[in-house]
């Protein structure tokens, strides 16, 4: 393998790409990749990955629907972290006591 031609078609590549961030779809490779995994990374990495034959960048409908993807999935996790919470309130004996008596006053009223 020519390195100089690898390296060349990496920077060409990358130049291609223009944003710092893209979004690729991955291919199937032998070593266990899956095939249509769509992943945002940096230029450089993209163009490596395209070179390689790893990945391809995304078409304007693939980026559309994996950030759709993205902000489904942070809705569910802002939905999940809100019910996880659990409203604590710290009353001191005595203003407990306090509300016991005014209650025990007012239902005798």
């Amino acid at each position: 393998m020519d390195l100089k031609l690898y390296y060349q078609k990496i920077r060409e590549t990358q130049a291609g790409i223009g944003a710092p961030y893209t979004v690729v779809v991955s291919h199937e490779t032998p070593d266990g990749g899956k095939a249509g995994l769509k992943t945002e990374v940096s230029a450089p990495i993209a163009a490596k990955m395209v070179v390689e034959g790893t990945a391809h960048l995304a078409s304007p409908a693939e980026v559309k629907e994996y950030r759709e993807a993205l902000v489904t999935a942070k809705e569910e996790a802002d939905e999940l972290e809100k019910a996880s919470r659990v409203q604590v309130t710290l009353v001191p004996t005595a203003d407990l006591n306090k509300l016991r008596n005014a209650l025990k006053t007012k239902d005798r009223a």
